[in-house]
């Protein structure tokens, strides 16, 4: 196959090398990835079949915690099977308009992930400071609201970086040391100066999921004002129990996210097969991690489940003996 196509300077196919460096040991990496990558789907499956059934979990959090299922499972299944099959080497090659699509599909999930977990502290933020005005902020048409404005800015982010990397010229470069596609990736096998690409990414990026981050800070620095100020200890307990889940699952999105995505671009002194093996973890870790948090924390996740599931079986349902878990929506507003 020619590496150039006979009507641009765009690679027809794109090699992915998997982790350079760690070619030899493929094999052996691949089997976390699959363990995790099927913790992953089955989680956030049950997560999403849960939520889904059982009447008592269509309040706001759980709407948001719903999509932001739906992200996690489009996020991995979007990164894993292709790079396990690199792993086990029975297709290395990528197309450069499938390279280029997923990693569009990559950013985009990221984005609008990164929207999600905000509105989600804002849903945390109401219940505890506003628990009276609740049911009147955040409406069903709010929240379709805020799910379109996720999408849309997603969109528009993704749109210029898709032309950008089309009107680079590669020059027959189409060996990418990585197991998918992303945008620098791709860009720093172009044949031209990709400072524009560099900058844009960096400055969307801070702009879009990194004052989400900004703002969810200050929501939970005004959500511990509040409870602080509050004379009942058990309340203030109680509602920073509501909090922990999506604490945790903020830190596991944003930590491993930033530092691969910033040491991608300016760690010049760390290894490649490092960044690469980061940015795999990045995208398998936090879509199995996160069911386990909410379901591990949540008393209404663990019997909202036993119930659907009771059902599906035609066995009459149990309730979960555990203490008092993450609450959502109304009942979170009153817990505090």
């Amino acid at each position: 196959m020619s590496a150039l196509n006979s009507t641009s300077s765009h690679p027809a196919t794109f090699v992915l090398v998997g982790i350079p460096g760690l070619e030899q040991a493929h094999g052996w990496i691949s089997i976390p990835f699959c363990l995790m990558y099927v913790v992953a789907l089955l989680g956030n499956s049950v997560l999403l079949v849960t939520i889904l059934t059982e009447p008592r979990l269509h309040e706001p959090m759980y709407i948001f915690l719903a999509m932001l299922t739906v992200a996690d499972l489009l996020l991995s299944t979007s990164t894993v099977p292709k790079a396990l099959s690199v792993f086990w080497s029975l297709s290395k090659e990528i197309s450069f308009q499938a390279c280029l699509a997923q990693m569009f599909f990559i950013d985009f999930v990221f984005f609008t992930e990164s929207a999600l977990l905000l509105a989600m502290a804002f849903d945390r933020y109401v219940a505890i400071c506003e628990p009276l005005r609740y049911a009147t902020i955040l409406t069903h048409s709010v929240i379709r609201k805020i799910a379109v404005a996720a999408v849309t800015r997603s969109f528009g982010i993704m749109v210029p970086t898709f032309f950008l990397l089309t009107r680079l010229h590669y020059c027959g470069h189409n060996v990418m040391p990585h197991t998918y596609c992303e945008h620098i990736g791709v860009a720093k096998l172009a044949c031209v100066d990709i400072t524009v690409n560099v900058w844009y990414g960096v400055t969307a990026s801070l702009l879009s999921a990194g004052l989400d981050a900004v703002f969810i800070g200050v929501s939970y620095t005004r959500i511990l004002c509040s409870l602080f100020s509050r004379p009942a200890r058990g309340v203030q307990l109680k509602a920073l129990n509501t909090c922990g889940s999506h604490v945790c699952v903020i830190l596991m999105f944003y930590t491993p996210a930033f530092f691969s995505w910033f040491t991608l671009r300016f760690g010049h002194g760390i290894p490649r097969s490092t960044l690469v093996l980061l940015a795999n973890l990045y995208v398998v870790v936090p879509p199995m991690l996160n069911p386990i948090v909410y379901g591990v924390r949540s008393k209404q996740v663990w019997e909202g489940a036993a119930r659907a599931f009771s059902q599906l079986s035609g066995k009459p349902g149990w309730r979960w003996s555990r203490g008092e878990g993450t609450s959502g929506g109304r009942s979170g507003g009153r817990a505090a």
